[in-house]
């Protein structure tokens, strides 16, 4: 058992995860390591996830590490990826790659690539993958956000391409992500939502750099560090949310240690409307994953 967590022996066990180099990546990929996974890390700098890798190995000898280059904004890097993986057992699927406040562009697919990289790929990769996984008695593990409250899905403007304000074009894909995940699930096991609350990682760390020179620190103080937020991902990955339920910290989503609550942050009429253009988007790539 890791603190804070009941947790079993990963051993045998294949563990993917995305974004494995970022800020809550790196302490997750350690605790699998130290859990006897075999890791297979998704990531599109390739340099930085040997790196990574070899740091892995040299502290747990006996790991077993892949590779796979994925680009989130590339759809067709996120379909070759999702075949690779299909080529053996699969026990846990982690969707931690995101991406918060960056250039913003519209990606192959047509998508503002904050929505592409934040939902699109990895809905299209679970989407995928989900009876292969399934097959395997795996789980799909979604990193979601406190992020998802601050707006509502708009049919008129999907992915808020029109929208400037970093947060709410953030927010919106992780509501898509989150809310698209309950209703492919539908309550079924195979699936857990999870969100670290708020942490020192790459994605706070958006602010102006005067200004962010001054909050660091506090911030530092203030909010949990990565490899205590994460522990509520970990969590996830042994444990199935039904449809609403998130794993997050236990004080105000921000602090403490991981507790299970129901959502009640999205209406049923606005969840069925996620999971229709859900659907929509898996219908426009699913050619791609054949």
């Amino acid at each position: 058992m890791i603190k804070g967590v009941k947790t079993q022996s990963l051993s045998g066990k294949r563990v993917a995860i995305s974004g494995a180099t970022g800020g809550l990546g790196r302490p997750l990929c350690r605790y699998f390591a130290a859990l006897g996974a075999s890791l297979v890390l998704l990531d599109r700098n390739g340099e930085r996830s040997r790196a990574l890798g070899a740091e892995l190995v040299g502290e747990f000898p006996t790991l077993s590490v892949s590779y796979l280059r994925v680009d989130m904004e590339d759809i067709a890097s996120v379909a070759a990826a999702a075949d690779e993986l299909k080529k053996a057992p699969l026990d846990l699927l982690v969707l931690n790659a995101g991406a918060y406040n960056i250039p913003r562009h519209k990606c192959s697919t047509g998508y503002d690539n904050v929505f592409q990289i934040n939902f699109v790929s990895p809905y299209c990769l679970a989407r995928a993958l989900r009876a292969h996984i399934d097959a395997c008695g795996g789980r799909v593990v979604a990193v979601g956000s406190i992020a998802h409250n601050y707006c509502r899905a708009d049919l008129s403007d999907v992915d808020f391409s029109t929208r400037t304000k970093s947060s709410h074009a953030y927010g919106n894909s992780k509501r898509y992500l989150m809310f698209s995940l309950y209703a492919l699930y539908g309550g079924a096991s195979g699936l857990a939502v999870a969100h670290p609350g708020i942490s020192f990682t790459g994605i706070t760390a958006h602010y102006p750099k005067v200004i962010f020179a001054l909050i660091k620190h506090p911030m530092k103080v203030i909010f949990m560090r990565p490899k205590r937020a994460c522990l509520s991902i970990l969590r996830g990955c042994f444990e199935d949310c039904g449809v609403n339920e998130w794993i997050g910290p236990r004080f105000f989503n921000v602090w403490g240690k991981p507790k299970k609550r129901t959502l009640t942050t999205c209406p049923p009429d606005e969840a069925a409307k996620i999971a229709e253009v859900a659907e929509r988007v898996w219908g426009e790539n699913a050619e791609r994953f054949q």
